[in-house]
C-alpha cells in the first residue's frame, strides 16, 4: 500500500462521515425553494418545452411543466425570471485533472460560472481530491460537487500490491480509480493484463469502480476483455472498427469523449493565432506519443461517432486543466462536428450522469432528481455555442453563480 493511501486511510474515515454530516446541516438550510418560470426547458431525455417552469423545493426538482407563470406552486417561492434563458441540467465533467492548493478556489469558482456542478476527478492524488471535496462541502470555498478518485499504477507493480491499493481506497471512502493506463502502442503488456484483471476483481469485491486510460483500439479491447467497463478517453492513436464498438455496447461498458484532445487551441495560452496542444505547447509536435500530422483530431471524433452509433454509451468529459469555459468551448465545437445538439444534450446529460453512477439523481431536469441545473442566455438547439453564456447556475437548490 502507497504512503500516499495509508495516509489516506488514517484520517479520511472518520472525517468524511463528519463532512457528509456537515453537508447534510447545510444542504437543509442553504437550499432555497425557488420557482424558474418563463424558461425554456431543455429536459435532457428529448423534451424541449418552449415556455415552462421548474419548481425547486428542498435542494430537489418536484416539477417541471409547460406554462410561464407555475401557477399556484409557485406561490411563495423565491422567483426567477427566466424570459429569454434556457434551463438545462447542471453540466458533468466526468474526466478532469482538479486537486486541492492554493489557487483552488479561483479554479472552483470558475468551473461553476461555465455551468459545471459536478466533477468526477481525473486521477488523484485521492487525498488532494478528499481535502478539496471537504473544502467544498464545508462551504470554506464555492465549487461543484467533488467526486474523488485514486492512483493505481500497472506498470512496475504487483497483482497483490494493486489489490491492497484499492482496498484502501475502499477504506476512504473513494469509489473511483483515476485513469489506470494501458500502453497504446503495441498494446499493453501481459504483465499489465495480470495486474488489471487483479484491479477489476479486487474493485468488485471492495466496491471501487474501475476506470482505464484506452487511447488505442488494441487497448480499448484489451481493457474490455480484463473486465472494464469505464473508459475515460476514446482511442485518439487509430480508428476502431464497427465490430469494436459494438463490444463495447455489448458489454455494457461506457467511454468518454475527450474529442478536444487533438484538435489545436487558439486564444487560450497566447492570442498570437498559433495553434497550441492543450499544454500551451506547440501543435502537434506538443502531442503526447504523437501520431504524424495531428491525427488524434479525427480519430477521436470519428470514434465517438462509430461508438455511438454502435449503441455505446459515450459520455462527456474534457480532460482539461486550463481556464473551464475554454474547455467547456474546445469540446463542444469539436463535438458538434460529429453530433447534433440533441444529441450533444443527451451525452453531456444523462448518459454522463450513467457514466459517474448518479442517473437516478443528475442529467435531466426531472422531478425527484437534485437541482442542478444551469440557465443559459440563448437556446443551446440552435448551436453548441449557446452551452457557453451561463447567467444563473444552482447546485442542489442552491444559487452558486448569478451573473444576471
Amino acid at each position: 500500500m502507497t504512503i500516499v493511501l495509508r495516509q489516506v486511510v488514517r484520517r479520511t474515515v472518520a472525517v468524511l462521515a463528519a463532512a457528509g454530516a456537515a453537508v447534510l446541516v447545510a444542504a437543509s438550510v442553504s437550499a432555497q425553494d425557488v420557482a424558474i418560470t418563463n424558461a425554456r426547458v431543455v429536459v435532457g431525455n428529448g423534451a424541449v418545452i418552449a415556455s415552462g417552469t421548474v419548481i425547486v423545493r428542498g435542494g430537489k426538482i418536484v416539477s417541471v411543466s409547460p406554462g410561464p407563470g407555475g401557477g399556484a406552486a409557485a406561490q411563495g417561492l423565491k422567483t426567477i425570471d427566466a424570459k429569454g434563458m434556457t434551463a438545462i441540467a447542471g453540466f458533468i465533467d466526468a474526466h478532469r485533472h482538479i486537486n486541492t492548493g492554493p489557487d483552488e478556489k479561483a479554479q472552483m469558482q470558475a468551473l461553476l460560472e461555465a455551468g459545471y456542478t459536478t466533477i468526477l476527478s481525473g486521477g488523484g492524488p485521492a487525498d488532494g481530491n478528499i481535502t478539496l471535496k471537504e473544502h467544498i462541502d464545508k462551504g470554506l470555498i464555492n465549487g461543484p460537487r467533488i467526486i474523488p478518485s485514486g492512483r493505481v499504477q500497472l506498470r512496475n507493480n504487483t497483482p497483490e500490491m494493486a489489490r491492497a491499493e484499492i482496498r484502501a481506497m475502499a477504506a476512504a471512502g473513494v469509489r473511483f480509480t483515476g485513469e489506470i493506463a494501458l500502453t497504446p502502442v503495441p498494446g499493453p503488456s501481459e504483465q499489465e493484463l495480470d495486474v488489471l484483471r487483479a484491479v477489476v476483481d479486487e474493485g468488485r469485491k471492495a466496491g471501487v469502480l474501475i476506470q482505464v486510460h484506452s487511447v488505442s483500439s488494441s487497448a480499448l479491447v484489451a481493457g474490455i476483455d480484463a473486465g472494464v467497463r469505464l473508459f475515460v478517453h476514446l482511442p485518439n492513436k487509430n480508428f476502431i472498427s464497427k465490430e469494436e464498438g459494438k463490444k463495447l455496447a455489448d458489454t455494457g461498458s461506457k467511454i468518454l469523449t475527450t474529442t478536444g484532445f487533438g484538435p489545436p487551441v487558439f486564444g487560450v495560452f497566447a492570442n498570437d493565432n498559433k495553434p497550441r496542444f492543450r499544454d500551451g505547447k506547440p501543435w502537434p509536435e506538443g502531442i503526447v506519443d504523437g501520431v504524424r500530422l495531428g491525427e488524434e483530431a479525427g480519430h477521436a471524433m470519428v470514434n465517438a461517432r462509430t461508438a455511438w452509433d454502435q449503441g455505446a454509451i459515450v459520455a462527456y468529459c474534457t480532460d482539461t486543466t486550463y481556464d473551464p469555459l475554454a474547455g467547456l468551448n474546445q469540446e463542444l465545437k469539436v463535438l458538434n462536428v460529429m453530433f447534433s445538439m440533441l444529441d450533444i444534450v443527451k451525452l453531456m446529460g444523462p448518459n454522463t450522469a450513467s457514466y459517474i453512477q448518479m442517473s437516478d439523481q443528475l442529467g435531466t431536469l426531472e422531478p425527484g432528481k437534485l437541482a442542478d441545473l444551469v440557465l443559459l442566455d440563448g437556446n443551446p438547439m440552435e448551436g453548441y455555442w449557446n452551452m457557453l453564456k451561463t447567467k444563473v447556475v444552482l447546485k442542489g437548490g442552491v444559487i452558486v453563480v448569478d451573473k444576471r
